[in-house]
């Protein structure tokens, strides 16, 4: 297939200062959760997406100093020679393919508390610490933005000298140098202070002197805020950022742009849809002649097309998109729309910065792997036998493993229980504000409709004797899972007997089915993600009086790792939602459930029609274990294996069922050392002595 003519415009080289972008696709500088302490992960996952057609492709942040430490979130480092080495990993492999290597200069202030350089933290003034670790800074002076602009040359060039050919100057995001910008915040009184020219002054040294240090061959980017507050009723608020940027429009070769609130600029998909910048981006390209990018979660050519045509972008920013599919420019230029792994916008990535983890996507289980699995997000080992493989349960995790095994060349026969396709996903969709999650089910099920080699059996319930009887060598269980109507959960390690009556008592899995309670219901969310609220907000559209209680002292307190919590906090807020922080449940009898408070054990009661629990799920893994029995005892058409795996296994996000699946498809039929799965990238003491000089 060849390349839709309207999308032509997203392929036309971009000049950027000293070098040029091979295309408008600009992968902007996101968290991976492996920084300076896993330099091959991230080397190999900004590489492939370099292969996948990415123009630009940028570091994370990348601290220029030790007094600039984020530690335990793992960040990038251009501290030494060391790291200059590490980072040629990276960009000899952008320009492999093609593309070019942006590096972002970061420097903390009150973010970081220097936990573990132990380097006294620095701003613009004596200020908390911005995330609430009991440490100040101290108040920077003259001296010590002397030193400040020393080290973002040094590490400028040791950027330069690593192969990068974008270096940013980053001054938005809460760190020190919007700090020094915003007039809340910089409250000096000499020429860094005061006047907007003065709070503008760090930002303009920084550009020309990382210009004087690297501009022959690198172009310098700024990263700036176009708005000064967040948006009240959808309007943004400018104030001084649209006077700022005229004041150093012409200075960097390329502006990036995003706004002052994190929550909406990587919003999840609940609150948050594509494109969703516009707004605040709409005066930008008035003020500079140069380059502009923003992001906006874009997934859809055509939306690509109309920022460019319409003169809101020159790129096309990406980091969520570029992680669900490091090969979305690829196949826009191949005419492959329908292969896309659209963003589900969930934010699952995030989680893997805000719990200083390697990153993860719900929709590309390879991110992150490509180094220590050896996994590509396109290609996969051909099948290792002739074997035929039975797939029971088409959720998450059951589709993916068929995807992965039909791509390789087995010949595959899923079954499912329901007359439809999806599982968890398809019942999870129709909750509020989760629909895009459906591309979750839609683009597996739109590769395997392309394959011959597999057979999909609807409404198909299959009992032991119906597995055994089909005599595949490789029999897979992916059953999913059941919520539990019993109170047992984080808070409560055993069932409540003080639960009653039963058909008062709800589960999501009730509500996903139909079964709505008549009356008041009390929801207790003892899970902390996001199904104790959506099912809220689906009761409320019914007219259904809620109270949600939780035993955290935050509404979905897991959801602060995905930068929704805030946004869910405020939902319930306006639909009417109820809320009860800190309560334990201890008891129900049908029309009174009994609380207690988490810290103090007072009692107390609140009225109810109905109780639904969202607490834990209970793997459905019934015919798992009565297979398994089968294999015990030795009867008769056995499979060569029997293999369980996502929630019937071991209940946990969607990301995670999709995960296993991709790991049985790959992993079956080749030597893996059970004990040793995956490579570890790390340095040994002998490795760093030998290659010290």
């Amino acid at each position: 297939m060849s390349r839709d003519p309207r999308y032509d415009i997203l392929f036309e080289p971009v000049k950027i200062g000293p070098v040029t972008a091979k295309n408008r696709f600009y992968q902007v500088p996101h968290c991976t959760g492996l920084g300076w302490l896993r330099p091959r992960m991230v080397a190999a996952l900004r590489g492939v997406k370099a292969e996948g057609g990415w123009g630009v492709v940028c570091t994370e942040y990348c601290s220029i100093h030790p007094a600039s430490d984020d530690l335990p979130h793992p960040y990038a480092s251009l501290w030494d020679q060391g790291d200059i080495r590490a980072h040629s990993l990276m960009t000899e492999q952008v320009h492999e393919h093609g593309g070019l290597a942006g590096a972002e200069l970061w420097v903390g202030g009150a973010r970081s508390a220097n936990l573990f350089t132990n380097e006294v933290p620095m701003d613009v003034a004596s200020m908390p610490n911005a995330v609430g670790i009991p440490y100040q800074t101290r108040a920077m002076d003259k001296a010590d933005i002397r030193e400040l602009r020393r080290w973002h040359r040094a590490a400028a060039l040791r950027a330069k000298a690593a192969g990068f050919d974008i270096v940013y100057v980053y001054a938005t995001h809460h760190y020190l140098l919007s700090h020094f910008l915003s007039a809340k915040t910089n409250t000096r009184s000499d020429e860094y202070g005061g006047s907007l020219e003065n709070r503008v002054r760090l930002v303009r040294e920084l550009i020309e002197e990382t210009k004087d240090a690297v501009g022959d061959r690198c172009a310098v980017a700024v990263r700036f805020s176009a708005d000064e507050a967040n948006a009240v009723d959808g309007e943004p608020i400018i104030g001084e950022h649209r006077d700022m940027l005229a004041m150093l429009a012409e200075l960097p070769d390329l502006w990036d742009i995003n706004i002052n609130e994190y929550s909406q600029e990587m919003g999840v998909s609940r609150f948050v849809k594509e494109a969703s910048l516009e707004a605040h981006m709409s005066y930008v390209k008035s003020i500079t002649s140069k380059p502009v990018v923003t992001v906006g979660r874009f997934t859809s050519p055509d939306t690509m097309v109309s920022q460019v045509r319409r003169g809101i972008v020159d790129f096309i920013g990406a980091a969520r998109p570029s992680i669900a599919d490091p090969f979305l420019p690829k196949k826009i230029e191949e005419g492959r729309l329908d292969d896309i792994r659209e963003c589900i916008g969930c934010n699952i990535c995030y989680t893997g910065d805000s719990k200083a983890t390697p990153i993860r996507c719900t929709q590309n289980p390879t991110i992150g792997e490509e180094w220590r699995r050896g996994w590509h997000p396109e290609n996969i080992a051909p099948k290792g036998s002739d074997s035929t493989v039975l797939v029971v349960g088409a959720g998450p995790a059951g589709l993916e493993a068929t995807r992965a095994l039909g791509k390789r060349g087995y010949q595959v026969l899923l079954a499912e229980a329901e007359q439809w396709l999806g599982g968890r996903v398809t019942r999870e969709t129709a909750l509020p504000g989760l629909s895009e999650w459906a591309r979750v089910r839609d683009y597996r099920v739109q590769q395997i409709q392309k394959m011959a080699n597999v057979e999909i059996y609807l409404d198909n319930r299959m009992s032991a004797d119906d597995v055994l009887d089909i005599e595949a060598d490789h029999v897979l269980i992916a059953t999913g899972a059941r919520w539990l109507a019993n109170g047992r959960g984080l808070h409560s390690e055993t069932a409540l007997a003080t639960l009653g009556p039963a058909e008062q008592i709800f589960t999501p899995d009730d509500i996903m089915a139909g079964r709505l309670p008549t009356g008041p219901v009390l929801i207790y969310d003892d899970d902390h993600y996001y199904m104790a609220n959506v099912i809220a907000e689906r009761l409320r559209a019914e007219d259904i009086a809620v109270t949600l209680v939780t035993p955290s002292n935050q509404i979905s307190s897991w959801g602060g790792h995905t930068s929704e919590q805030g946004l869910i906090h405020r939902r319930l807020l306006q639909v009417g939602v109820d809320l009860v922080l800190s309560h334990t449940l201890t008891a129900y009898d049908g029309k009174e459930v009994q609380l207690q408070c988490a810290y103090s054990g007072k009692a107390r009661s609140i009225s109810a029609a109905a109780l639904l629990m969202v607490t834990m799920r209970a793997p459905d893994d019934a015919l798992f274990r009565e297979l398994q029995q089968r294999v015990r005892t030795g009867a008769d058409s056995l499979p060569k294996t029997l293999t369980r795996i996502g929630d019937c296994e071991a209940p946990a996000i969607i990301a995670g069922a999709v995960f296993a699946g991709h790991r049985y498809a790959r992993e079956l039929d080749t030597d893996i050392d059970p004990d040793n799965r995956i490579r570890y990238d790390r340095v040994f003491y002998e490795e760093a002595e030998t290659t010290a000089d």
